[in-house]
């Protein structure tokens, strides 16, 4: 009998400071210890350099960003992942010439940085002041092929538009990756990880920090997705009306 294809994946969860070197720090003390439950793929919540800056309209904030090339945690996460052998998504607050983005680079095992990510639905509302701060991505939805899986990846409020985890499933995705921060002040916790059909297999707390693992296998999860027919059945001649804003058909 042919064995199954299994990953063990991880979801981090931590309070986050105003200082960057200890966050730093803190993200990879929790990488090294969901490396030593068996993880292979694991995923730091949005933003953790520091504060999610977003609850306030500041310009000062926008000097907490930097470039992609050459940014120092990316780095970092590199050396860590080849070290380890494991898969870090690392999300961080972008500058690129006069644009910002709420981005993540995705680390292989072997510390090859596969590519960005940018964040594709920016919201706007009382302590989530994101459109103050950042660009609509214009990556579009990607999958990436790590040594593991085929992951995609969504921030926060993208998790919310059904459309954004179809794209990366018909990219080939196995697991996809959501981002969620911490911040001074109280947000949810209760990071957790789910199953193939949407059921919660890890879950942590809402005020402790918090190393989540759960293993899956990809063999057994492709071929049930297969025998929903879910894929199958899909008609996208007509799904059209999904191209626009207000619903509407008509060409004007």
């Amino acid at each position: 009998m042919v064995e199954g294809r299994v990953v063990i994946v991880s979801a981090l969860q931590f309070a986050c400071s105003d200082d960057v070197s200890t966050n730093v720090d803190t993200a990879e003390r929790l990488v090294r210890a969901a490396h030593q439950k068996g993880a292979k793929i694991i995923l730091i919540q949005e933003l953790f350099e520091g504060y999610y800056v977003c609850q306030a309209q500041r310009e000062d904030f926008f000097q907490r960003s930097k470039p992609y090339k050459d940014h120092p945690t990316i780095l970092r996460m590199q050396n860590l992942a080849k070290e380890l052998g494991v898969v870090i998504p690392v999300s961080f607050f972008e500058e690129t010439n006069n644009a910002h983005y709420n981005s993540v680079a995705v680390i292989d095992a072997d510390g090859t940085d596969l590519g960005l990510y940018r964040k594709s639905h920016i919201p706007d509302g009382p302590g989530y002041q994101e459109k103050f701060y950042f660009n609509p991505g214009d990556t579009g939805f990607k999958v990436f092929q790590t040594k593991f899986t085929k992951i995609g990846v969504g921030i926060c409020w993208d998790q919310w538009f059904p459309e954004a985890a179809r794209a990366m499933a018909l990219q080939g995705k196995e697991i996809i990756q959501t981002e969620h921060g911490k911040s001074e002040i109280t947000f949810y916790g209760n990071s957790f990880i789910a199953g193939p059909t949407g059921e919660i297999v890890a879950t942590a707390d809402d005020n402790e920090e918090a190393v989540l693992v759960a293993e899956f296998d990809l063999d057994k999860i492709k071929s049930k997705r297969y025998s929903w027919g879910v894929f199958l059945d899909r008609r996208p001649d007509l799904y059209k009306v999904l191209l626009t804003l207000d619903g509407s058909n008509i060409s004007l």
